[in-house]
């Protein structure tokens, strides 16, 4: 119990800490740049929480980003483990695709809102078109789209079938998509649970995938190839 009592006193104050700055950073008329506030403070909450739950973020496969630019980062999900473990190690400017219904948890909703991160209604169609358009806004103007392309946290921490919106987004742009393995996050908090476990998160980053050339025909076969390079970044019988 204090343990929990400790972490949600965290959560609770770190994401007040991230709204307060950010506010101000909006007040002063800060415009977006390579690692400003936008880009720094998210980071750092996500940080903070990973070390308040005692909780280690391992990265690998930073290599494989070298020379690719901008993108749409397709990742696996299972709780907040793995949301904080992207945030805090992913490389440059990156904006999340995320549950419209999370704009309305306060101050951590506002904080979406102001550090541009991209909401999504996906029991309406027509508005999460508009997210993945304003997804797309968002890798023109030079930043990376992170998308949890099941679509859902997964129930049983394996890797579930994908959704087409990330990859009809990254076709529409021409954008390569990067297969990225969150290990180790399931078995700190399972579905249900409340609080993470102490313990390491591995964020696994695969060989970008380009979409140059391809076009809307082509989005379950670039569906097809991030899973199976996502199943590859898991290994034989492995969990997220």
């Amino acid at each position: 119990m204090i343990r929990e009592i400790r972490f949600f006193t965290m959560l609770g104050a770190r994401t007040m800490r991230t709204v307060a700055l950010l506010l101000v950073a909006k007040l002063r008329g800060e415009t977006w740049h390579p690692e400003g506030s936008y880009d720094r403070l998210p980071r750092e909450w996500a940080t903070d929480l990973l070390d308040d739950a005692g909780i280690t973020a391992k990265v690998t496969g930073l290599e494989h980003l070298e020379g690719v630019g901008t993108c749409v980062y397709c990742c696996n999900h299972t709780s907040l483990v793995d949301t904080l473990a992207v945030a805090a190690r992913l490389p440059g400017s990156i904006r999340f695709v995320a549950k419209r219904e999370l704009l309305r948890v306060p101050f951590f909703g506002w904080g979406l809102r102001m550090s541009g991160q991209i909401p999504i209604d996906r029991k309406d169609h027509g508005a999460a078109v508009d997210a993945f358009a304003d997804a797309g806004r968002a890798l023109a103007e030079g930043k990376s789209a992170v998308v949890f392309v099941e679509g859902t946290r997964s129930r049983d921490g394996t890797l579930q079938p994908f959704k087409k919106g990330a990859f009809v987004m990254a076709i529409a742009t021409q954008r390569p998509c990067v297969p990225v393995y969150v290990s180790g996050a399931f078995q700190l908090l399972k579905r249900g649970g409340a609080v993470p476990r102490p313990g390491t998160v591995e964020v696994r980053i695969g060989e970008a995938i380009p979409t140059a050339g391809m076009t809307y025909e082509d989005r379950d076969r670039l569906r097809h190839q991030c899973w199976t390079a996502m199943a590859g970044l898991a290994g034989p019988g492995s969990r997220v």
